[in-house]
């Protein structure tokens, strides 16, 4: 967070939804901190507005969901659907995620320090996925299009139902899901990744040590000669 004057809001002692109202004020503040989060679902969700928001410990379902512009960071982990449809903007949880991690974003860039539970990147619509650790079963399942990072290994059935994402891990993959192949990583691959593993911070991996995984085309491609199928 910059060294700008900080608005500090404390969650034990005023409601969430006053919090949510402030910061999506086009005319408030633009540095804050949240202290005492507890856990609780939808903080600072819906921003519109160039703000750096610190929430200071662990959040609930949807953080910083349908974030516009903004950068949300989370010092501690978070719950179901973190960054859930975000459109653009910067969300950091420095902790572990829960399932469902940037549901149907459409752009920005979520960095997850830890693990991401299952589905991570479902249906994703063109955002970025960086995470540093492992994620679970079913990863980017249905995602359309954007870019999944995994540091870490990958669970069961990754890519499942993949449309036109790319995938990178850096670890081992349990299974492919229906229409996931292993892809050639090209130069313009590694140049994607770096740029990628600069804009999370991460400096411990090199983009050589990872794998491609992209979609195959055939599971959503009709084919007349297989008419009598598509019942």
């Amino acid at each position: 967070m910059s060294t700008m004057a900080l608005t500090t809001f404390d969650l034990a002692a005023e409601p969430l939804r006053a919090l949510n109202e402030r910061l999506q004020a086009q005319d408030g503040p633009s540095q804050w901190r949240v202290l005492n989060p507890g856990g609780r679902h939808n903080v600072a969700v819906g921003l519109d507005a160039e703000l750096e928001v610190e929430l200071d410990g662990h959040v609930g379902y949807y953080c910083a969901g349908m974030n516009q512009r903004a950068t949300v960071r989370v010092r501690g982990s978070a719950g179901t659907g973190v960054a859930e449809n975000m459109m653009s903007g910067r969300v950091l949880v420095d902790g572990d995620v829960s399932q469902s991690a940037a549901a149907s974003a459409h752009g920005g860039l979520l960095v997850v320090r830890g693990n991401a539970s299952a589905r991570c990147a479902i249906s994703l619509k063109g955002a970025d996925v960086v995470v540093r650790g492992s994620v679970g079963h079913m990863g980017a399942f249905m995602a359309q299009r954007g870019r999944l990072v995994v540091c870490g290994d990958a669970g069961d059935a990754l890519g499942d139902s993949l449309y036109e994402a790319r995938l990178y891990v850096r670890g081992s993959v349990a299974s492919l899901g229906a229409d996931c192949v292993e892809k050639e990583l090209r130069e313009e691959h590694l140049a994607e990744l770096r740029e990628l593993l600069a804009a999370a911070e991460v400096d411990d991996a090199d983009a050589e040590e990872f794998r491609r995984y992209g979609t195959a085309r055939e599971l959503y491609t009709f084919k007349p000669d297989d008419a009598g199928s598509y019942r």
